[in-house]
């Protein structure tokens, strides 16, 4: 693994602010060498000399007051009083040269000693002193504060002793000599050095402890006043005191000082970080030096005691006496030096015991932790590994010492980890401190472990805290498994099949039409569910699954989506024969149905089940959902084709259940908006042609004015439910009168509530009728699940009937009974309830379903009435003529009455009534009337039996309105006139 580089962050000025700057300094550089070369030239006469040196200097010194005063209004930080005194140390220094000024240039007069321009020149140094104190980094302990006085201190002691040495000593012996005048002017002498060896000393001091805030302007400020204190000090040596005139070349550095201060906080460069890419890695790196700049504030209070000793040496050498003030100075400063070294002294042991107690916590921490720390130099070469490292990764600590860590990194991870290491150390530390890496690490025996590790950058190196997760990757992996699986099976689940299809159906395969999805339905599982159990039901779905999963190639998928569906994706092969592709994937799925099909030997029995197979190819454009939605809807086209088969989809299998849909929303909206009507088909003796009874029918009054049969309902039945029997109303099977299927509506909760509609309304008209003396019970069908719905409240028939008022022996029940699982015992009792206040109770469908003969023996029963199937082919179909004699031979052995529905024809009427039928209900007679035709019928109170001729009794009768009798219709009724 090459070494990982280190993110250099090299200072440069932002866009837009490095050629001004560039400008503003040469500008001062011309400004202050033609100032230097005037006064070095003589400026050309005496008068422009003393204007120069005068009022040229005072325009510098408030030129400084004006910037550093804008600057100090322009910033919001602590830095702001800094810059005010700085301005008010440039004014008082502009002002004593504008005084100096009036004297030579307006007066022509000498300048006194004492005069107002030097108490204005002793007001300079103090401003500045504060200033720079102002900028200084604060100390934070009390000894620092001690050590910054007597730094301080040594500094000006030490300068103190040299200029006393050198040229104040002739200045106070001047005073003592007592001539007139000479004591002020030798406190002025001494004022001026002293208070410049102040602000040297400061200058000095605070340079090593300057903040780091706008560090450039602080460090011009600096050099500016230095350069000040520099020409002060030149000015008060015994050489260029008593010679000095203004216009001098000493005045340039007074000028280049004041205007190096105004340049200060507009010309210093702002920097901002720029990354740089990493260098190239390196075999080795050389320890960094220690900058000299870093050492000198250590060897400032060395330095301050050998000008203090040199101050002493130079008076020895020549000769002279020692000066009592250079004795005492040096004494100062010899005492200042020791109580400092005695001050650090203290410092580093206090230092060095909290650094030995902090290694010794960190080393126990380290040591301790479970986490193995490592360091990696810029190489890639490990310098300490903890001892944490044996219990994680099986090596002892010194084993790894001086490894690659590439060597460690499994070799598929060692891209990525190379990859991120590179970016992390790129990026500034400020915004990203640290980076989190997974990857497999090698261990002592040889496995792979997955390992997470915190890295920090170290010195060009990393940091490595890392810690073993194979447990919880392991995890991980397991939830991730169990999420996108079927936890019987192992069988990928709906949302990872999804995901496949999605994949097959993009990328590279995007091109790809022969791709094809299979829905696979088991046919008969749920009586396996329901016959032996559930548990040998998973069984059965496991083995399904075992089989299914052979059966496919490797590079397919096979899913199982929930209950005993299953789903298959067949992966293109790239052909553009769509026939011939057609062909290879329906014998796939003709080889599947024929494998799942085969029995299958659960719990010591064998079980038979077969399968259904929907086909859906990826056609150009199409989406992962519409894709399923396909292959399930051929799923279901082939279980509605008889079971047990293939079926490939086609575009008209979407445009049905477009329309089926949007007939189930009509018939929603029509239950809602309450469009149904309810008709009334007579029940007639078939030996007197007397009424007996009247069958309750639904019918939906579409917006057109046209009531719909309920062989339109039992179109979106196939559709919804895939059939079942009718609610109550249903008619006969064939002819008009066919009643409202079950599956009709699309949920229970519709079916439920238009069943609560039919025999409200039923019993209402019927309780209507008894009152205007039409004495005729009602019939109306209901299966026997609906009966026994808890969602319909117990009583609720009862209910109904006494608040209509509805009297004994009014009320029929034709109980439909075509579900094994109806528990008869709760069904007898909930019957025998009914019968008790004289309800009716009429068998439907007899001779066809499950349990008509256990029904009949179980539950207590006053009428059969046959299946329509049996009435259509009663009189073609000799078979058919034998079964309904005798099943009518039982009613009438059982003493009940019987009666047929469906009744079309002349010849089923005479047929029926040989055979003992004693009722008959159909377009023999009558079809499905409203109230009003309903009552002119009970009125006229019977219909004629026909006796030979295949002509219905009420074709062209005196109830008006023709009605065309076709045999086995679904035609459409019109809606009877008002």
């Amino acid at each position: 693994m090459s070494a990982p580089g280190v993110a250099l962050l090299t200072r440069q000025p932002l866009a837009g602010g490095g050629a001004k700057n560039l400008a503003m300094q040469l500008l001062l550089a011309v400004v202050c060498s033609g100032y230097a070369v005037g006064a070095a030239l003589g400026w050309g006469s005496e008068e422009l000399a003393e204007v120069m040196g005068d009022f040229g200097l005072s325009a510098a010194g408030l030129l400084a007051a004006v910037s550093c005063f804008t600057y100090a209004r322009a910033i919001d930080s602590r830095e702001r009083p800094a810059w005010l005194l700085f301005a008010f140390s440039s004014l008082m220094g502009g002002c004593g040269n504008a005084v100096w000024g009036w004297y030579e240039v307006i007066l022509g007069e000498a300048v006194p000693k004492p005069s107002i321009a030097d108490f204005a020149f002793l007001c300079f140094a103090p401003p500045a002193i504060v200033g720079l104190l102002v900028l200084a980094k604060r100390p934070v302990t009390r000894a620092g504060w001690v050590c910054l006085a007597l730094d301080s201190w040594l500094i000006g002691g030490s300068l103190l002793t040299l200029s006393w040495s050198l040229a104040l000593a002739h200045a106070a012996r001047t005073a003592q000599s007592g001539a007139p005048g000479s004591v002020p002017r030798a406190a002025l002498s001494l004022a001026y050095p002293l208070l410049d060896i102040a602000l040297v000393s400061m200058v000095l001091v605070l340079h090593f402890r300057r903040s780091e805030a706008n560090r450039s302007a602080v460090n011009t400020a600096i050099a500016a006043l230095a350069l000040t204190v520099l020409s002060d000090a030149l000015f008060t040596s015994p050489l260029l005191s008593d010679g000095y005139q203004s216009g001098q070349l000493l005045d340039a550095g007074w000028f280049a000082g004041s205007l190096l201060l105004a340049y200060a906080p507009w010309g210093a460069r702002r920097i901002s970080p720029v990354p740089v890419p990493p260098p190239a890695p390196v075999r080795a790196e050389r320890p960094h030096s220690r900058p000299i700049t870093g050492s000198l504030p250590a060897l400032t209070p060395y330095l301050a005691a050998a000008v203090c000793t040199l101050g002493i040496l130079y008076n020895v050498v020549d000769g002279r006496k020692v000066d009592r003030v250079v004795v005492f100075t040096g004494c100062t400063v010899v005492l200042a030096l020791v109580v400092r070294q005695g001050i650090m002294l203290l410092d580093n042991i206090a230092l060095t015991q909290e650094l030995a107690q902090k290694e010794n916590h960190f080393r126990s921490l380290v040591q301790g932790s479970s986490d193995v720390i490592m360091i990696a130099a810029p190489t890639g070469t490990l310098r300490y590994v903890s001892p944490a490292a044996a219990g994680v990764y099986g090596r002892e600590a010194e084993e790894l010492v001086g490894t690659e860590l590439a060597t460690l990194i499994h070799p598929e991870d060692l891209g990525r980890v190379v990859h991120e290491v590179r970016r992390f150390l790129a990026a500034p530390p400020t915004e990203e401190p640290t980076t989190r890496i997974e990857c497999r690490f090698k261990s002592g025996g040889g496995e792979w472990l997955n390992v997470e590790s915190t890295v920090n950058r170290h010195q060009g190196g990393l940091i490595l805290n890392s810690r073993d997760v194979t447990e919880r990757v392991r995890l991980q992996a397991q939830l991730q498994h169990s999420a996108e699986h079927d936890p019987l099976t192992d069988l990928p689940n709906r949302a990872l099949f999804t995901r496949r299809v999605r994949q097959a159906l993009t990328g590279r395969r995007a091109g790809d039409h022969s791709t094809a999805v299979l829905f696979i339905d088991l046919d008969g599982f749920k009586a396996v569910n329901d016959t032996i159990g559930h548990q040998a039901g998973d069984e059965l779905l496991i083995e399904a699954a075992c089989r299914l999963q052979e059966s496919v190639r490797a590079g397919d998928t096979a899913a199982r989506l929930g209950g005993d569906e299953f789903a298959a994706l067949i992966l293109g092969d790239g052909s553009r024969d769509r026939s011939a592709r057609e062909y290879q994937v329906h014998e796939i799925a003709d080889r599947l149905r024929t494998t799942l099909s085969q029995p299958y030997r659960i719990a010591g029995s064998e079980v038979r089940v077969a399968a259904s197979i929907g086909v859906a190819f990826a056609d150009p454009g199409i989406t992962p959902s519409d894709l399923m939605r396909n292959a399930d809807l051929a799923m279901y086209r082939a279980k509605a084709g008889g079971k047990n088969r293939v079926e490939m989809y086609a575009p008209q299998m979407q445009a049905e259940v477009v329309r089926k849909a949007e007939l189930a929303g009509r018939l929603r909206t029509a239950l809602h908006d309450g469009e149904f009507a309810l008709l009334h088909q007579p029940v007639v003796s078939l030996a007197t042609g007397e009424i007996a009874a009247v069958a309750a029918q639904a019918r939906w009054r579409s917006a057109q004015g046209i009531l719909f049969t309920p062989a339109e309902f039992l179109r979106v039945a196939e559709y919804s439910e895939g059939g079942g029997h009718g609610l109550a109303g249903q008619g006969p099977g064939h002819g008009q009168g066919q009643g409202l299927g079950h599956a009709a509506l699309p949920d229970a909760s519709r079916t439920a509530e238009l069943g609560r509609w039919l025999l409200e309304e039923a019993v209402g008209q019927a309780a209507e009728r008894h009152r205007a003396g039409h004495d005729v019970p009602v019939a109306v069908r209901m299966t026997a699940q609906r009966l026994l719905d808890r969602s319909m409240p117990l009583g609720s028939v009862e209910a109904l009937l006494t608040r209509h008022g509805l009297p004994s022996g009014a009320l029929v029940l034709e109980l439909a009974v075509s579900d094994p699982r109806v528990p008869f015992d709760d069904l007898e009792r909930r019957l025998a309830a009914l019968r008790r206040l004289g309800v009716l109770i009429a068998l439907d469908g007899f001779g066809s379903g499950y349990a008509a003969i256990s029904a009949l023996r179980r539950l207590p029963v006053d009428m059969l009435k046959l299946d329509s199937g049996l009435v259509e082919g009663v009189v073609e179909s000799p078979r058919l003529h034998k079964i309904t004699a005798g099943l009518l031979r039982i009613a009438n052995d059982l003493g009940m009455q019987s009666a047929a529905e469906g009744v079309d024809l002349p010849e089923q009427v005479m047929a029926l009534r040989a055979m003992g039928c004693t009722h008959g209900q159909g377009m023999a007679f009558s079809g499905p009337l409203d109230e009003y035709r309903l009552r002119r019928a009970l009125v006229r109170g019977t219909f004629p039996v026909p006796g030979g001729a295949a002509q219905p009794a009420w074709a062209g009768g005196s109830l008006g309105g023709s009605m065309v009798i076709h045999r086995g219709s679904h035609n459409e009724t019109p809606v009877p006139p008002a």
